[in-house]
């Protein structure tokens, strides 16, 4: 088994959307910002260790940037990632 530690750095912080909520409920599907350089391997492996469940399939999409005024000035929201993680049947994952 592999560190745990190692793996805080993948996954950034779950996120909590009305859709990713709805995802949650019917889809047993988990929405998280990881990592720009993270791929679906380290995602899947991550999660698995992290919340000891097994997942089905992991889905990355890369978000692109945005501009924003903040106090009147131009400024933009930098690229990220999300990763949308499908678990088993039976698996779940306390985000709250």
């Amino acid at each position: 088994m592999a560190n745990a530690e190692q793996f805080y750095d993948v996954i950034r912080r779950p996120i909590m959307t009305e859709k990713s909520s709805g995802a949650q409920e019917t889809g047993n599907k988990f929405t998280f910002e990881v990592s720009n350089e993270s791929n679906k391997v380290e995602v899947r492996k991550a999660i698995e260790t992290l919340f000891s469940v097994k997942v089905e399939s992991v889905n990355i999409v890369t978000m692109p940037a945005k501009r924003r005024r903040v106090f009147g000035r131009p400024g933009h929201i930098p690229v990220w990632k999300k990763a949308v993680v499908t678990l088993k049947a039976g698996d779940t994952i306390d985000v709250n």
